[in-house]
């Protein structure tokens, strides 16, 4: 069992959570996932780790109640036990001094980007960092991200705060002004990461992006989290969940994350949550 430390809500339907998980925490690196189990019996669902705490042997995540399970863990309080926090998990973000690298969240993605904004600073990189949120009440992490990036661009999608517009459109701004931009990670939703990737692509600057498609044993062994990059198929648990932007098939990808719709709404009206 992994019991909950804390657990709060950072915005509409996003949580912060923090959970003892000492071995996890001392190995972790930026870019690398758990697999949480809420019960013996229940989903087991794939959650970046944002931060860790080696002397307290704490992960955080952070997540946005889209389904059954993340309803639950919304619910869960601190002092309460997850059955099982396996990780961890995937490959650790490509690490090494790029020069100027541009990072860029957008929704419960900017959960994602933190720990890649802290470890591209921490090897020396000049680090621009973009988020963005629909509108400024949704917006998570702004002044943690400020303290560890050397810039901060703030966008909203209807302009109730920082830039009015798309976090591609600040990108595209950035890249016109003639900043040297020498590597781009996008962490968001896909049509996001998607339209970021066409962004860049004509001036050929390295995108990287964080794919989160469905998964089952995050181990490599269902294939169930299979992706399409460069016209191979890869696994997001094992070979990601970092990729090259530009070799990914987001159609694909977009379909397959649609496969379950309806069998998740039977399954979020059926949560037994409530007790």
């Amino acid at each position: 069992m992994n019991r909950i430390v804390e657990n709060i809500q950072l915005s509409e339907n996003v949580f912060k959570m923090k959970v003892n998980a000492p071995q996890i925490a001392e190995t972790r690196k930026a870019g690398q996932f758990v697999v949480i189990m809420t019960e013996e019996t229940g989903e087991r669902i794939p959650l970046t780790i944002v931060d860790s705490d080696k002397d307290a042997g704490t992960i955080t995540i952070i997540f946005q109640v889209v389904g059954k399970t993340t309803m639950c863990l919304a619910e869960m309080k601190e002092g309460d036990d997850l059955f099982a926090v396996l990780g961890p998990l995937g490959k650790p973000t490509e690490m090494e001094n790029f020069g100027t690298s541009v990072v860029v969240g957008g929704g419960v993605g900017i959960g994602v980007a933190y720990p890649i904004i802290k470890a591209l600073r921490e090897v020396g990189n000049n680090v621009i960092a973009i988020i963005g949120a629909r509108t400024k009440d949704i917006l998570i992490l702004e002044e943690e991200i400020k303290e560890i990036c050397d810039r901060l661009i703030v966008a909203t999608d209807d302009g109730s705060y920082g830039v009015h517009g798309f976090v591609t459109d600040v990108l595209k701004d950035l890249i016109d002004s003639g900043e040297t931009i020498d590597r781009v990670f996008a962490i968001g939703p896909v049509p996001m990461m998607k339209f970021l990737c066409e962004v860049t692509r004509p001036y050929d600057i390295p995108t990287i992006v964080s794919l989160n498609p469905i998964m089952v044993d995050a181990t490599g062994m269902c294939g169930a989290c299979r992706v399409s990059v460069g016209g191979k198929t890869k696994l997001a648990c094992v070979d990601g969940p970092e990729f090259d932007g530009h070799d990914v098939d987001f159609e694909l990808l977009t379909n397959r994350l649609r496969m379950y719709c309806d069998e998740e709404e039977e399954a979020r009206k059926g949560c037994g949550c409530h007790g």
